[in-house]
């Protein structure tokens, strides 16, 4: 291997490299699994050096988009289903999704895969069952692609101030043959395949002379997947661990009794307000290291207690 192709791939290993979480995910993925279907779009915060990388740049908490195709026998087409297990050679049975990864490309992962993310599912409101198949096809017909890391950077400089950045430095996003046709990334994908049965994600709106409005597509190469949750035309599912209507108010869910406050997982203190007493402040330092995907919502943080 050349020293140049050695770097890129050690470069990439190190940016889709995923910590282990430090806290439970925000969503019940038992529930998750049961509740997605054909054609829903998963967003995951992510947990690598990239993630990080698209938040910051698309100030949003979802960092990836994946669109979810689920069992192979959910798909109508037999020569996609064929495409799909040229793909993918692990159980028929599994829950997959569709997703364009960095240093892999467009492939196929199953849903389990994300067991340890904070998920959300936004749903395409009134989409027929046959335009999802349409919409699973255009995107299965990307299997392969390589991901299009020159996309991604041309979008993180089109979102910065233009008038800010050298002329050297804008983005090339509008220029003509910009990019490769045979390469992607996540949310493009997804939302060009929306695209295709002109459903609309976030259309750029036209109000005409006399009051109408017109829709005008948007360049899918623009999308993000903050996007598909600011969409009107998504339904928003989230499937939290406890639910109000579970508990009857959010006066019964269940809160810790012991008066603790926390700016993040393992950066907690319990307020104290005498004119001697400090906060005590709990260290990240102090909290074990998590396990590969804790389970246990209750576990108790250990508190420092003065001198």
């Amino acid at each position: 291997m050349n020293p140049a192709a050695w770097l890129g791939k050690a470069i990439v290993s190190c940016l889709t490299t995923e910590r282990v979480p430090v806290q439970p995910p925000l969503c019940d993925f038992d529930r998750l699994r049961y509740e997605v279907r054909p054609g829903d779009v998963i967003l995951v915060e992510g947990r690598s050096r990239v993630s990080e990388i698209i938040r910051t740049v698309t100030q949003s908490p979802w960092s990836h988009s994946a669109l979810y195709i689920g069992r192979i026998h959910d798909i109508d087409d037999e020569e996609l289903c064929a495409k799909v297990r040229s793909f993918y050679d692990g159980d028929p049975r599994e829950q997959l999704v569709i997703e364009a990864w960095l240093g892999k490309g467009t492939i196929v992962n199953p849903l389990e895969k994300y067991h340890c993310d904070t998920l959300r599912i936004c749903r395409p409101s009134g989409l027929s069952r046959q335009d999802a198949q349409q919409v699973m096809k255009f995107a299965l017909q990307h299997l392969g692609f390589e991901y299009d890391l020159r996309q991604l950077l041309d979008l993180a400089r089109f979102l910065f101030p233009y008038s800010i950045i050298p002329r050297q430095w804008r983005s090339s996003l509008f220029e003509h043959n910009a990019g490769s046709p045979t390469r992607s990334v996540c949310s493009s994908m997804i939302a060009a395949a929306f695209a295709s049965v002109r459903f609309p994600v976030l259309p750029v709106l036209e109000k005409l002379h006399d009051g109408s409005l017109r829709l005008i597509p948007r360049n899918t190469r623009l999308f993000t997947p903050r996007d598909f949750d600011y969409s009107p035309y998504f339904d928003i599912i989230k499937c939290p661990h406890t639910e109000f209507s579970m508990n009857a108010s959010y006066r019964d869910l269940p809160w810790d009794e012991q008066g603790r406050i926390c700016n993040a997982h393992g950066d907690c203190y319990t307020p104290s307000f005498g004119p001697d007493v400090g906060q005590i402040a709990v260290s990240a330092r102090d909290v074990r290291e998590a396990p590969e995907c804790p389970a246990d919502l209750g576990t108790a943080i250990p508190e420092k207690v003065p001198d």
